[in-house]
């Protein structure tokens, strides 16, 4: 008996219907259990455009949940509030993929931060272009948490932070400061302007040193564009603001080693760095492919074992939860940065407006962390 022409037709569409559906309802459910309703009213709920985001999302986890919102596969109103929930509901502990533990062993058995490699996250992020982080950040360019506990503005919660992370050190006239990862100088600029030191600053960023030298200009700072293993000089006093995420946790004893050989009998070391509460050898698969390559952020555990017999804490203060809100502000300069540009890569927008719209909801979920640890050195 003949086969009726379109059964063949008919089959293929239902497996295709089934293969969709699966992936629908399981995802569903997950992000039911988080108190997200696909299509629903509410701002965290997302709306899916393209059917196809399910399985791709349940196949490559948090990597496809930002690659197919830069692609326009789904919507939400309130980004940072759809992640929040996600996390706080442990949702990218149950979607955990191959990516995942692909990352972890390549992490590993590769020293993913080796000398050859630490100026990739400079030429791919920091430059970016000093006119693009002008328009996002504060006047004094600083690029990470601000400290709003008596601030209205961005402005002031920066120039808040300079003042608690610098006044712990106990700076005096004529010292001389290091600063590791010294971004745009800003930090520097106002060591300078406000406790009379001289300094000198470390960027793997080419922009950002060439930035920070104008910024610089007519007080005693030195700007260079290099490598923090190669720093072998006395300070008085050593500080780190938001540089410790791209050192990784197989470099982190030598990096404390090249600290300790700076520092100066009596002097201080100031660490600022965003933290997790689980060790971990890797950054997010998205983070790491789109934002910051060979990034990873340290636990207290690897903190604590990477100072051993080298630092000891004399204090160690949590201000993560001014983050959300510094996100925010600079996430509402970049948007209207960006429209201001009229730039016409609407792909780039998206992967900006994720970013920090889902670092936002980390911080709100407190899944992430900023830790200001003080230390001095040990006898040697």
């Amino acid at each position: 008996m003949a086969a009726h022409p379109s059964h063949g037709t008919w089959s293929d569409r239902s497996r295709a219907a089934d293969s969709r559906s699966e992936p629908r309802r399981t995802l569903t459910r997950l992000l039911q259990e988080c108190g997200i309703e696909p299509g629903g009213p509410n701002a965290w709920d997302i709306q899916v455009l393209n059917d196809d985001f399910y399985a791709r999302v349940l196949a490559n986890g948090s990597l496809g949940l930002g690659e197919s919102y830069v692609d326009g596969w789904w919507e939400v109103r309130d980004l940072e509030g759809f992640i929040y929930r996600l996390l706080s509901a442990r949702l990218d502990k149950k979607v955990g993929t191959w990516r995942n533990t692909l990352a972890w062993l390549i992490a590993s058995f590769t020293n993913l931060q080796r000398p050859s490699r630490a100026f990739q996250v400079g030429e791919r992020h920091y430059d970016l272009g000093n006119e693009f982080y002008a328009g996002m950040l504060d006047r004094r360019m600083i690029y990470s948490c601000a400290y709003w506990e008596s601030a209205r503005t961005l402005e002031e919660a920066q120039d808040a932070k300079l003042s608690l992370t610098l006044g712990k050190l106990g700076l005096r006239i004529g010292q001389r400061v290091l600063d590791v990862g010294c971004g745009w100088g800003g930090a520097l600029k106002f060591a300078a302007e406000e406790y009379g030191v001289t300094g000198v600053g470390v960027t793997i960023a080419r922009q950002q040193a060439d930035y920070a030298r104008r910024a610089c200009a007519g007080l005693p700072i030195e700007i260079r564009l290099q490598d923090y293993r190669e720093l072998d000089e006395q300070f008085d006093h050593v500080y780190s603001i938001g540089m410790f995420e791209h050192v990784g946790v197989r470099n982190y004893r030598a990096y404390m080693n090249v600290i300790r050989r700076c520092l100066n009998p009596g002097g201080r070391f100031l660490l600022h760095t965003i933290g997790g509460f689980e060790s971990t050898n890797h950054v997010d698969p998205w983070m790491n492919r789109y934002i910051f390559p060979n990034a990873m952020l340290p636990s207290q555990q690897q903190i604590v074992l990477a100072i051993e017999g080298l630092f000891t804490i004399e204090g160690w203060q949590r201000i993560g939860t001014h983050y959300e809100r510094t996100l925010l502000a600079w996430r509402a300069n970049f948007e209207r940065y960006w429209a201001e540009l009229g730039a016409p890569d609407e792909r780039f927008r998206r992967m900006w407006h994720y970013y920090l719209s889902t670092c936002a909801g980390a911080f709100r979920a407190k899944t992430i962390d900023v830790w200001q640890v003080l230390m001095v050195p040990n006898a040697r």
